[in-house]
């Protein structure tokens, strides 16, 4: 590892077979704490690159546990995080809405590092038991249309570097990592990103392979659609800027989406979105990114008709009734 750090410390890159060796030897244990720490330190102080991007994400889908669900057409909403908005859990609210509407969704989440209260926080409260059993991950897709994948189940190397993330609290490449690491591989991807230079990075990769994908950047910094600003977005179709005047949405205050300083804060707000006692301001951005995940399963529907599906999704409950399955 000294000799890593020493050819990072001289602003020099990896390739992308040695970033694969770095990360797989992260996963076997191979480093002790300080120097992870030290490695992931750098990380937060320059820009990664495609080739290092690519070969850490190689090298943790290699290792992963394998869920066993590829008889599924599934979809992805998930997040970098890291974009120190502590927002309520919108991509985690939109999964169940896109489930509600009828799609099968693997929601890839973890514990909150950088945030106050990550999807795993969540659901964990709300009485969710993680699993990475495959039949029991297959009966929730059957009678939920959702799964949820809890990272440090299936990727060895979250486990290793999780105590040393929690203790550093800010984004590492790890939070870039995240979504696209997804264990069980999901055919469509709805992919939120903290910066505009990430989205790319992203687009670079996701250009490559043959998945169907969504990259969302909102211009405020969000990992989402915020409805505080307009938003860009990456797909097989290009690069597109969202207005949020002209999909009819007012601006929105960055307050009416916070998501309360506690956990049990943030799953009180969970229940009331799910539950019809939401706000406007909350169900519209849950709404909003359910859809944008629709139209990456379906890109030649309109952004409206979309919006439909998301909304009669949430306001008739079916929503709520995937949640309770899951949990049940």
């Amino acid at each position: 590892m000294k000799k890593i750090l020493n050819h990072l410390f001289e602003q020099k890159t990896f390739g992308r077979d040695e970033a694969k060796e770095i990360l797989t030897n992260i996963a076997l244990g191979k480093y002790n704490q300080s120097q992870m720490a030290a490695f992931m330190a750098v990380y937060c102080m320059r820009t990664i690159t495609v080739d290092e991007l690519e070969g850490f994400r190689d090298g943790m889908l290699d290792l992963c546990l394998k869920p066993k669900l590829q008889d599924y057409d599934l979809v992805d909403l998930c997040g970098t995080g890291g974009d120190g908005k502590d927002t309520f859990n919108i991509s985690t609210l939109a999964s169940f809405v896109v489930a509600g509407a009828g799609y099968q969704v693997a929601k890839h989440g973890n514990y909150g590092v950088s945030s106050g209260c990550g999807s795993s926080n969540v659901m964990e409260f709300l009485g969710y038991k993680f699993t990475n059993d495959s039949d029991e991950l297959r009966r929730s897709l059957d009678t939920a249309g959702i799964c949820f994948l809890h990272a440090p189940l299936f990727h060895p190397a979250m486990k290793n570097v999780a105590p040393i993330r929690r203790e550093l609290g800010v984004k590492t490449f790890f939070n870039m990592l995240g979504p696209m690491v997804n264990p069980a591989r999901p055919q469509n991807q709805l992919v939120g990103v903290f910066s505009l230079e990430l989205a790319r990075l992203y687009a670079y990769l996701y250009q490559k392979s043959s998945l169907k994908y969504t990259i969302l950047h909102a211009l405020e910094g969000y990992d989402e659609i915020s409805l505080t600003c307009d938003f860009k977005t990456f797909s097989g179709s290009g690069e597109h800027i969202y207005s949020i005047s002209q999909l009819g949405f007012e601006k929105i205050d960055p307050s009416k989406i916070g998501g309360g300083s506690t956990v049990e804060d943030s799953a009180t707000i969970f229940k009331d979105v799910l539950g019809g006692n939401g706000t406007t301001e909350q169900n519209n951005v849950v709404i909003c990114n359910a859809a944008i995940a629709i139209r990456t399963i379906k890109p030649h529907l309109s952004f409206a008709d979309c919006f439909y599906e998301a909304e009669e999704s949430l306001i008739s409950k079916k929503a709520l009734d995937c949640f309770k399955k899951l949990v049940a």
